[in-house]
């Protein structure tokens, strides 16, 4: 994972940010703050996250392709422009259908 955020002050074309590279999960910092951080992620085709809980809301944006967000169980498809917030400490994992970029605001603040 690169460590870098995106330059500030400058346009990017966010499906671009990102590549897909064979057998991977990639990801890419676009801001990175105590309160909370801004991934971009590429998922080739057959590579996903396993389940896992955070203590902090998390909203997530399919960008490019399709995958299965499943939250407390319920499966939900989500194709390229839409978005869904999972709910702090709700198990959560991402299934691929086939290749998908994503990103993933997770925000921190409201939690102390």
């Amino acid at each position: 994972m690169e460590k870098t955020e995106l330059e500030k002050s400058k346009t990017h074309i966010t499906v671009e940010i990102i590549e897909y590279i064979p057998q991977s999960v990639v990801i890419k910092t676009i801001l990175k703050k105590s309160t909370g951080n801004i991934n971009v992620m590429s998922f080739d085709t057959g590579e996903g996250l396993t389940e896992k809980t955070t203590p902090f809301d998390t909203f997530a944006q399919i960008i490019d392709g399709q995958a299965t967000i499943v939250i407390n169980g319920v499966a939900h498809l989500l194709k390229t422009g839409e978005s869904i917030v999972i709910p702090a400490h709700a198990p959560n994992l991402i299934k691929p259908n086939g290749r998908f970029k994503m990103i993933m605001t997770v925000i921190k603040s409201g939690y102390e």
